[in-house]
């Protein structure tokens, strides 16, 4: 059954060493709960982007939280390169396993279907491949012969091992009260949770309704059966944006952006935005 609980005590159900699978800047970002973590102490997280990494991957691990990243990039888009994901990785202090988008969704989607693997074609001569000891290459056992290129019959396919994430984050504009949580078209939160253990839900408001009984919400909705946890959290996802309630702050991204390229600057971001009062 899901529960409804504070900010805090959300954070408090993300265990130090967890595998958290973490939306996309460009999808449904849980920032309030990210700072919550950061502020709760947590350590050691291996962090999955599904699939790509921003500004809270950014946060936490310049915050020393992380200890292993799998993505297939990390970035603040508009706003330049992740500056203490960049510092992390050529300093050592970030385990980083590269990956591709089409990787991580298919490993989820493994886990999804409760089966050990799933095969992707598309991988094959990458360095990737060279480099990922836990992706297996095989011939195709359904082949018949015949000159045909990867995925497409008789050439060699990627075994990649499911991802089955201890819990995964997100923020959404509402739930209703039976911890139905409103999704709309970022299937990749539906996956993720399908995925993972535990899903922990950061809302902008908690509704009066059944959302699984009106048809205009429930195509778009994701069952309480998925659901762990929801925490209330007025503009959880700022500075990020969230569709159809406020655009992202860009100037803050940017100002993060500068201020972060040192390890002082960014501390001080870190204890006026994250840390302090505010």
């Amino acid at each position: 059954m899901t529960t409804f609980e504070d900010l805090k005590s959300l954070a408090a159900g993300v265990a130090d060493g967890a595998l958290v699978a973490l939306a996309p800047d460009y999808s449904w970002v849980p920032m309030a709960l990210v700072r919550a973590l950061i502020r709760r102490g947590v350590k050691d997280l291996q962090m999955l982007a599904v699939p790509i990494g921003g500004m809270a991957a950014d946060l936490l691990i310049g915050a020393g939280a992380v200890s292993t990243l799998e993505a297939a990039a990390v970035s603040l888009g508009e706003a330049g390169p992740a500056p203490r994901f960049t510092v992390a990785v050529q300093s050592g202090a970030l385990t980083m396993r590269d990956t591709t988008c089409p990787a991580i969704h298919t490993a989820l989607q493994a886990s999804e279907k409760g089966v050990p693997f799933m095969p992707l074609g598309g991988l094959i001569g990458s360095d990737l491949v060279a480099h990922r000891a836990d992706w297996k290459v095989v011939d195709d056992p359904f082949a018949e012969g015949g000159d045909k290129g990867e995925g497409e019959g008789g050439g060699p396919i990627v075994l990649l091992p499911a991802i089955k994430p201890d819990v995964a984050l997100f923020h959404s504009p509402k739930a209703d009260k039976y911890g139905n949580v409103w999704i709309g078209r970022r299937r990749e939160l539906m996956t993720m949770a399908h995925a993972s253990a535990r899903t922990l839900v950061t809302v902008e408001a908690i509704e009066d309704r059944d959302f699984l009984a009106d048809e205009d919400t429930a195509a778009g909705t994701l069952a309480a059966l998925y659901v762990t946890a929801i925490a209330e959290a007025k503009n959880g996802a700022w500075p990020l944006g969230l569709t159809g309630h406020y655009d992202r702050d860009a100037d803050h991204i940017r100002a993060y952006a500068a201020e972060a390229k040192t390890e002082d600057g960014f501390r001080a971001y870190l204890d006026r935005e994250v840390l302090g009062p505010s």
